[in-house]
């Protein structure tokens, strides 16, 4: 009897609504490693898929800001947990995807799931750090609160394919936002690993959802689509990030572009998603 047999091949699915669909086009594209080797397909997402994305979103995301703060917190802590279990899986396909040694994929992957629990510290301290009390004259109090810009669209890192990915996906979440992310294109198996993870913890459906494919034709939907609130161009550079920009200026949205120093501990991709709500209220007797 021989011993040799037919590899079974993985095809990834879409990440919508806390569900894993195929894309409804029923297309697919192989993704290679860094040195070229097949390692699996991938559901090569459609303009509908995003449509439907956007859809869960909304929804989930009135839950999603309507729970606690501190709630919130050990939601996104969960996926660190769950992150933490699964390094040498993520490791390996970071390794593959990237071209790094499994020691350097090792270091990401520890770098990445410190951001996550990063992120999920900020969930109840962002009111106290961009929000407060303003001074007026009169019997009156007058607040100024943070409040999330709704549904975030990004178009994560096309090179870092697990930490890019955490630091544009989680930190508008941990603002209170539902999110879309089109992972890299070329590099989307650690973010579509780190989207399944998020499905089965404590994260409502719809909160965080993945849609990978073919990124100049998925980029300008998410763009221009009027039910998005805001949008990350952290995968897109030059002339096509300008496209983008324009795009989402036909309804108003906030775009994030990021620049040096936006990694590490820095808060701005935090406010990148924040609205300032303004409550006068009166001084009781």
């Amino acid at each position: 009897m021989s011993d040799s047999r037919l590899d079974v091949r993985k095809t990834y699915k879409l990440l919508i609504n806390g569900a894993f669909p195929r894309s409804e086009s029923g297309r697919s594209y192989e993704v290679a490693s860094a040195g070229g080797e097949f390692v699996a397909n991938m559901a090569q997402g459609s303009r509908k898929d995003l449509r439907d994305a956007v859809a869960a979103a909304r929804v989930a995301q009135v839950k999603w800001w309507g729970s606690s703060a501190y709630n919130r917190g050990q939601v996104i802590y969960r996926l660190a947990e769950m992150a933490e279990a699964r390094r040498a899986e993520l490791a390996e396909h970071v390794a593959l995807a990237e071209g790094l040694s499994i020691k350097k994929a090792e270091r990401s992957v520890a770098r990445a799931i410190d951001r996550v629990v990063w992120y999920a510290g900020w969930t109840d301290k962002i009111a106290q750090v961009y929000g407060g009390a303003n001074p007026v004259a009169g019997p009156f109090f007058n607040f100024s609160l943070p409040i999330p810009s709704g549904v975030v669209g990004i178009i994560a890192s096309q090179e870092s394919s697990l930490e890019g990915f955490v630091d544009a996906a989680l930190a508008p979440i941990a603002a209170g936002n539902a999110v879309i992310v089109v992972a890299s294109e070329r590099r989307p198996i650690p973010g579509v690993l780190l989207g399944e993870m998020s499905a089965t913890s404590d994260f409502p459906a719809g909160v965080l959802n993945v849609v990978t494919g073919i990124t100049s034709e998925l980029a300008p939907t998410l763009a221009s689509h009027e039910d998005v609130d805001g949008i990350d161009l952290s995968g897109v550079t030059g002339d096509a990030a300008n496209d983008l920009n324009a795009a989402a200026a036909s309804s108003i949205k906030r775009v994030f572009r990021p620049r040096d120093g936006d990694g590490a501990d820095s808060t701005r991709r935090l406010r990148a998603f924040i609205e300032t709500s303004t409550v006068w209220h009166t001084i009781g007797q």
